[in-house]
């Protein structure tokens, strides 16, 4: 089923859909006085929009840990890098925790180990008796047995990392450079050009005071990579990761750094200052903006779009929220002005307007931040993060003697994201050169499959031409672009959209635009346009559309596809533009419910869902932004 509808009129938004072979026409009056009609094209097939010009979409994940990861290893982690990239490819690999083999669901076309560089490969060193790691006081508890002594011992370690305390034995540079580069042999090993790609990369683990402000540093080929990974002991500070980078390009690297979990950062990440308290600059903006084209908006430890607080009238603002700091105490963030990608789109443009440039002018991508190798993305096949929860049992209720605040937030965990690439070819140049145009977008888990085009020439029909793709890349710009300029007066932006379901999950509800601006006075604004959905739902007077239902059946664990539909599409007009204003547009496309892990765990042990635990979740996908720019 496609929904496809043109807007221009001063209400919000408005759209509608149609079974297959129905059609409906209405007449809209613009605001520039003309008229024109909206038509509705519907099918059931899902197959691709073609064109000459169109680029593929690959699946995959970056930001994935094996054993070589610090806390990877006191959890029970026992797969290696080369075990990672074995079961991306859709091999079972061995799940550790007393539970079962991993193996997911279909493979991924990319994929990338990006273990911490602060003590990489250090704590798995510590079991074996012919390392002098083996003799340090920790080794004992690092390695034991006992899951609780192993994450005590873990949590001192890394409590006194966020404290700035260092230990000089831990910090071993040579154990660095020699586990960095059996990393970067074994991604360039499983590295086929075509088929399956593989990236080196590392994690920057800046941890100041609980705050996360992690990095994912991945590098297009081994092609002039360091000798070492850069540890964040040297300086907490995201300044001096971007310094190292230049330095790296300046050496022969391509290498591109992805933040994550600005929501665990207490507003650190997407602060208005420094790291040392200053003013941003223009030239801040732009050394973030070269090494930090994309943001992580969803994974593991929560979604990171935007916060109730923040939306107070996005009625999805509240979806799968991880709200802790990185303490073993449960601790919260308090702030939450600066970790949220949305709130950070404003601000950016706000700042751009004030002649800073923009330092938040991310694409986004989805991803995982499994610490047990596999990126166990898929809802129905979840293992947990750490191999330590890899049971529904370990997950729902967590282990003997473990700290209640511990269990909550792991039951809080979410299945995982997954990042969404449109790349010429399966090959590191391609998919790395999306990155950096940030032609790319993040699902929440299914492979949901979206186009976004931007431009001043697209028209109603252009929606449901077979040809979709090729007028989106010859009349506008794919998502990640910048629209400059309103060609004529009275004129605005207008978008294509095209969304198609993972077959393996469910159909989907609608489309939205979300659109952010900063008028004349500095103020910043936002408005969700709900653009296409599936059913016969009419939207009231405010702009809301009612639910499109919920077939989950918890007891089950399980769904019906009964409701919602396999694509959409459509065409859009901005209905409130105004030229002199900057703004950005991105789009959310959302699944019908779908039951979330926690309930297909609780089914699987013939338990009721905890109370404190959603039924069911909307899955979704979050495209890169267009920005206009006077």
């Amino acid at each position: 089923m496609t929904a496809l509808h043109e807007c221009r009129q001063s209400s919000a938004t408005t759209g509608f859909s149609a079974p297959a072979k129905r059609f409906h026409f209405t007449q809209l009056a613009l605001a520039i006085g003309t008229a024109l009609a909206a038509t509705l094209a519907a099918t059931s097939s899902l197959a691709e929009p073609t064109g000459p010009t169109q680029t593929q979409v690959y699946f995959g994940a970056v930001h994935v840990h094996t054993s070589y990861s610090f806390d990877a290893f006191t959890n029970g982690t026992l797969a290696s890098p080369a075990d990672a990239y074995r079961w991306a490819q859709g091999e079972a690999i061995a799940g550790g925790g007393g539970g079962p083999d991993l193996k997911i669901g279909a493979p991924l076309d990319f994929y990338a180990v990006s273990d911490h560089a602060e003590w990489m490969g250090v704590f798995k060193l510590m079991e074996d008796p012919d390392s002098p790691m083996s003799q340090h006081p920790l080794a004992p508890r690092i390695t034991s047995e006992d899951p609780q002594v192993a994450m005590g011992a873990f949590g001192e370690v890394l409590q006194g990392f966020s404290e700035g305390k260092h230990d000089p034995t831990l910090d071993n540079p040579d154990i660095n450079h020699n586990v960095w580069l059996d990393i970067v042999k074994t991604a360039d090993a499983y590295n086929r050009p075509g088929e399956f790609t593989t990236f080196p990369a590392f994690e920057w683990t800046s941890n100041p005071q609980t705050r996360n402000l992690h990095r994912v540093v991945l590098f297009q080929d081994s092609d002039g990579v360091p000798q070492t990974a850069l540890s964040s002991q040297e300086s907490s500070d995201p300044e001096h990761l971007w310094q190292w980078m230049d330095k790296q390009r300046e050496a022969g690297a391509t290498l591109l750094a992805i933040p994550h979990n600005a929501n665990a950062s207490d507003g650190l990440m997407f602060s208005l200052q420094t790291f040392d308290g200053e003013p941003l600059t223009a030239d801040y903006a732009a050394r973030r903006q070269r090494n930090e084209p994309l943001y992580e908006i969803t994974q593991i430890k929560g979604t990171s779009e935007t916060h109730p607080e923040l939306s107070p009238n996005d009625e999805f603002a509240s979806f799968e929220l991880w709200d802790y700091l990185l303490s073993t105490e449960g601790a919260r963030p308090e702030h939450r002005r600066g970790s949220y990608a949305r709130q950070a789109l404003l601000d950016g443009i706000a700042l751009d307007g004030q002649g800073k440039g923009n330092p938040f002018a991310y694409g986004f991508i989805g991803d995982s931040d499994t610490h047990n190798a596999a990126a166990t993305h898929e809802e129905y096949n979840y293992s947990g993060k750490f191999a330590v929860e890899n049971s529904p049992r370990q997950r729902l209720h967590g282990l003997p003697g473990q700290p209640e605040a511990q269990t909550q937030a792991i039951r809080e965990f979410s299945s995982g994201g997954l990042a969404a690439v449109w790349a010429e070819a399966n090959t590191r140049e391609a998919i790395f050169g999306a990155m950096q145009r940030r032609e790319t977008y993040g699902t929440t888990g299914p492979r949901i499959k979206l186009r976004f085009f931007g431009g001043w020439a697209f028209s109603t029909a252009d929606a449901t031409r077979p040809d979709f793709a090729d007028i989106g890349y010859r009349k506008g710009q794919p998502m990640g672009s910048t629209l400059q300029g309103a060609p004529a007066e009275g004129d605005a932006p207008s978008f294509l959209v095209w969304a198609a379901r993972d077959p393996a999950s469910g159909n989907l509800d609608r489309v939205q635009v979300i659109k952010g601006w900063v008028d004349a006075k500095g103020r910043q604004h936002e408005k969700i346009h709900n653009i296409a959905w599936s059913g016969e739902r009419k939207l009231d007077a405010r702009g809301q559309l009612p639910p499109v239902g919920d077939t989950v059946d918890a007891a089950k664990g399980d769904y019906s596809n009964s409701i919602g539909s396999p694509q959409l599409s459509a065409y859009w007009q901005d209905p409130d533009f105004d030229p002199a204003e900057r703004a950005f547009y991105y789009v959310r496309v959302l699944e019908i419910p779908t039951p979330r892990w926690s309930t297909r765990d609780a089914a699987s042990l013939g338990e009721a869902v905890p109370d404190n635990l959603p039924t069911s979740i909307q899955e979704r996908a979050f495209s890169s932004p267009i920005w206009y720019t006077p």
